[in-house]
C-alpha cells in the first residue's frame, strides 16, 4: 500500500483529501502544521506528499526544503503567483495545485504522478459503458464486442476520462496528468490523441465531449 502524508493547516481539507485518497486504497498520514508534517515524512517515508505551502510553524517550501531524500512533492496553496509557482518547482515540486481544488482531480494527479515515478502501474477497476469496456490491467479496449487497440498514452488519456465522468479537464490539465511538467511538446497533443482515439473506438468516441474553449469530458446518456 503506497503511503501519502496531507499536511494543511485547514481540518476540512485533510479531512476531505485523507477520505478521497484513502478509498483509492493509499495509506494517509495528515498533519496540520510543518513540524509535525516533516516528522511523519521521517518515522514513515510516504511515498508522495502534499504540502500546503502556507503552514504554521514550518512552510511547505521549509518542509520541502528539509526533506533527505528523493519523494514526489504536490503543493497545495492558494498562491497562485507565477513567482510562486516557479519557487515550488525550484524546490523539485511535481505538480501545484491551487486552492480551491477538486477532491477527484487531486486524486488523479496524485496517480498520474506516482504511475511516472514507477510507484503505481496503471491499475484500477474495469469500467463498463453502453458499448464499451476499458480494462486497466490489460490496456484492452472492447467496443460493440470488438478488441480495439490503443496505445499505451492513448488507452490512459480515455481511461483517465471515463474514471472521472462528467468532469471537464482542460487541455493543460490534461497534459500535467498524462505528460508531466516537462513534456517538451504542447497541448495540442491532447487534441491529436483525442482525434487518434475517436477514430480507433468509432461511435463510442462520442463518449468523449469536448467542451469548447476549455477541453474534454466523459459523458455517457442513459449510462
Amino acid at each position: 500500500m503506497l503511503k501519502i502524508l496531507i499536511a494543511d493547516d485547514e481540518q476540512d481539507i485533510r479531512d476531505i483529501v485523507t477520505w478521497y485518497l484513502s478509498r483509492e486504497g493509499f495509506q494517509v498520514f495528515a498533519a496540520a502544521d510543518g513540524e509535525a508534517a516533516l516528522d511523519i515524512e521521517t518515522s514513515h517515508s510516504p511515498d508522495l506528499l502534499l504540502l500546503d505551502v502556507m503552514m504554521p510553524r514550518l512552510s511547505g517550501w521549509k518542509v520541502a526544503k528539509s526533506v533527505k531524500r528523493h519523494v514526489p512533492i504536490v503543493f497545495l496553496t492558494a498562491l497562485s503567483e507565477e513567482n510562486d509557482k516557479i519557487t515550488g518547482f525550484n524546490l523539485g515540486a511535481d505538480d501545484y495545485i491551487p486552492k480551491p481544488f477538486s477532491p477527484r482531480e487531486l486524486v488523479a494527479r496524485v496517480r498520474a504522478i506516482l504511475r511516472r515515478n514507477g510507484k503505481l502501474a496503471l491499475t484500477g477497476d474495469v469500467l463498463h459503458f453502453p458499448s464499451v469496456s476499458l480494462e486497466p490491467g490489460t490496456q484492452k479496449v472492447v467496443v460493440a464486442g470488438e478488441s480495439i487497440e490503443l496505445s499505451t498514452k492513448e488507452f490512459e488519456l480515455l481511461y483517465f476520462l471515463a474514471r472521472h465522468p462528467q468532469t471537464i479537464f482542460t487541455r493543460e490539465s490534461l497534459t500535467v496528468n498524462l505528460w508531466g511538467y516537462d513534456f517538451e511538446g504542447d497541448e495540442r497533443t491532447v487534441d491529436t490523441t483525442i482525434k487518434r482515439i475517436r477514430r480507433k473506438i468509432g461511435l463510442a468516441g462520442d463518449f468523449i465531449k469536448t467542451v469548447r474553449g476549455t477541453g474534454y469530458k466523459f459523458e455517457v446518456d442513459n449510462q
